[in-house]
């Protein structure tokens, strides 16, 4: 969760908002991304999905079998949806994300039983400092720090 945070920072540093994640293949990070929609005027720029095009180039596969995604905010649907699509078997999140979080807190697209493919979530990694990034950057960004 740190390599996501340290992401996140990277996001932040260009006025992003603070998003990190990194995709783990056998104990080795091979997808990386932090937020870009602002950057990129592209609303798909999400770091999850910048991260999980990154391992998939790495692998050469779209299948991301035996990998984890870390990511400092909860995936919204968009993300939930090309997590199962990749077949990532486990999402490791930092904090919930109570406007779009579809890991379990709006709705739980990871765990859905309809679909072929259902993900191990693990939230709460580092919640507080994950928080925190966030909070402090909107309370900035609308001048109240």
């Amino acid at each position: 969760m740190r390599e996501a945070i340290g992401e996140a920072l990277k996001a932040e540093a260009i006025r992003e908002v603070p998003i990190g994640a990194v995709v783990v293949h056998q104990g080795q990070i091979i997808g990386r991304g932090y937020n870009l929609r602002e950057t990129t005027l592209d609303p798909l720029a999400h770091a999850e999905m910048i991260a999980i095009k990154q391992a998939s180039e790495h692998l050469q596969a779209w299948r991301l079998l035996d990998c984890q995604l870390y990511v400092t905010l909860e995936p919204c649907p968009m993300c939930a949806g090309a997590i199962v699509q990749a077949r990532v078997p486990q999402v490791i999140y930092g904090t919930v994300d109570p406007k779009a979080g579809c890991a379990g807190t709006l709705m739980n697209l990871l765990q859905e039983d309809r679909f072929n493919h259902r993900v191990d979530v693990v939230s709460g990694v580092l919640q507080e400092e994950c928080s925190t990034m966030l909070t402090q950057f909107f309370r900035k960004l609308r001048g109240k720090a």
